[in-house]
């Protein structure tokens, strides 16, 4: 771990440059830090002081550098999802899940999301979905359950429990933790099969972000917007987050675009404070700032006003390129990074987490998620999911756990705390703190087993966006329903 305080002087009254991993992938706010996490490992910033300590595989547990999704939990542990496991960080202790030591489906955690009891629901890329409960796993694949894809690559979880489940090629799943409903292209108004984030507004509307454009499905209705029939700049959505205003947040390939229902306002490297167009992670704290994760320029903090960026080359930001972003309940990010580990920032200290340093077990990580105890899931590619509860690491693997993939692309955690996880291959994975169920193609209706995203709703049912080839599943627990182009 390293921590590093410094000091940066805007260059125009506008916005102010800072350095450090310039791979983001994943950020969350854990009241004044945020956590980055990069390819370069783990970074925490201190939102108030601009002080950024490092987590890698070198001075941490992070079982990998490369970290792709942060969650914190109710407790205030960094869940940090890894190519290389999951790991579980609580402030001093790492513990590292991967498939050697637990229910961990894949090494590869690319999403995290914890649940209202505090499961962890951790998505890999190709073991499907894993949830949680801190004791027991259940892994959710295409073999055992409705996972419709085992590569997750989003989750989130709706004010019912539901888990609203991403996959890579499978479309969007959503699982009640009894029936699976798949949405995909062929049986919906989803425009692609590959569904890479999912957020759920005040009303219950699921955004949905794919390759061809932004869904919006309010239940019944499906409306789609892209670059011909809006003002959004590009189809190919990553990352989507909401404000308090109800204002849409949305990552694409050329800029940052802002939809607050009726008129689009887009940021990108022409005209604002923005890094790079290539946006990945997005995460709003408190006090309403925007952070935001690129895929080379590091991350950006955006306040309405001014921009502030932190960078390989004006910080210790490990790697430019963030995966993923959560921020837990201090305020707190966890940024996720492709590569170089787990970052976390306070406001004022950054400290990096990876491999060499910490329980994750792996630098690539995909997504993270944050339970109702503060614990972060933290999905990784190729390492499978690691807890972090701020001190310890457990990590969840294919060897150690029913996790289906080392490789969690989403996670997310419903209201009773079960952790939803989606996978590369593996499907949907559930886990409960004790027990894994696994959901996928040949045990359920989820139509692929790649899991990009999971969203969970009001009512408690999972979204799951799977890849191209099978859209978007809705599962409520026991009847799924698939959404797709065809």
């Amino acid at each position: 771990m390293r921590t590093v305080k410094f000091f940066a002087f805007a260059q125009n009254p506008e916005w102010i440059n800072f350095t450090a991993g310039n791979y983001v992938g994943a950020i969350a706010v854990e009241g004044n830090y945020i956590w980055v996490g990069t390819s370069g490992g783990l970074v925490k910033i201190d939102r108030t002081t601009g002080n950024m300590t490092f987590y890698n595989e070198l001075n941490s547990s992070l079982p990998s550098n490369w970290v792709w999704a942060i969650a914190i939990d109710g407790q205030g542990n960094k869940w940090i999802g890894t190519s290389g496991g999951l790991a579980k960080f609580d402030g001093v202790r790492w513990t590292v899940y991967n498939t050697s030591n637990s229910g961990l489906p894949s090494d590869y955690v690319s999403a995290i999301a914890i649940d209202g009891e505090g499961n962890k629901w951790i998505g890999t890329r190709g073991g499907g979905l894993a949830k949680f409960d801190g004791v027991n796993w259940t892994a959710y694949n295409t073999s055992n359950s409705g996972l419709p894809n085992n590569g997750v690559l989003a989750i989130a979880i709706d004010g019912q429990g539901n888990k609203w489940i991403g996959t890579d090629e499978g479309g969007l799943a959503k699982f009640d933790g009894v029936r699976w409903t798949v949405y995909n292209k062929s049986n919906s108004g989803l425009p692609d099969n590959d569904v890479r984030a999912i957020a759920i507004d005040g009303q219950g509307n699921k955004w949905i972000g794919t390759n061809r454009g932004l869904p919006m499905f309010d239940g019944v209705n499906w409306a789609v917007y892209n670059t011909s029939n809006s003002g959004l700049p590009d189809n190919d959505v990553r990352a989507i987050a909401i404000d308090g205003q109800g204002n849409k947040w949305i990552g694409t390939n050329r800029g940052l675009p802002m939809f607050d229902g009726v008129n689009w306002a887009v940021y990108n490297t022409s005209n604002s404070g923005l890094p790079d167009n290539d946006v990945r992670a997005i995460a709003i704290d408190g006090q309403g700032n925007k952070w935001i994760g690129t895929r080379g320029g590091g991350v950006a903090k955006f306040d309405g006003v001014r921009w502030t960026v932190y960078k390989t080359s004006n910080s210790d930001l490990p790697w430019d390129y963030v995966s993923a972003i959560a921020i837990d309940g201090q305020g707190n990010k966890w940024i996720g990074t492709d590569g170089e580990g787990l970052a976390k920032f306070d406001g004022v200290n950054w400290t990096v987490y990876n491999t060499s340093n910490s329980g994750l077990p792996s630098d690539v990580v995909s997504s993270i998620a944050i339970d109702g105890q503060g614990n972060k899931w933290i999905g990784t590619y190729g390492g499978g999911l690691a807890k972090f509860d701020g001190v310890r690491w457990t990590v969840y693997n294919t060897r150690n756990s029913g996790l289906p993939s080392n490789s969690v692309f989403a996670i997310a955690i419903d209201g009773q705390g079960n952790k939803w996880i989606g996978t590369l291959w593996g499907g949907l994975a559930k886990f409960d703190g004790v027990n894994w169920t696994v959901y996928n193609t040949r045990n359920s209706g989820l139509p692929r087993n790649v899991v990009n995203a999971i969203a969970i709703d009001g009512q408690g049912n999972k979204w799951i966006g799977t890849d191209e080839e099978g859209g978007l599943a809705k599962f409520d627990g026991k009847k799924w329903t698939v959404y797709n182009t065809s």
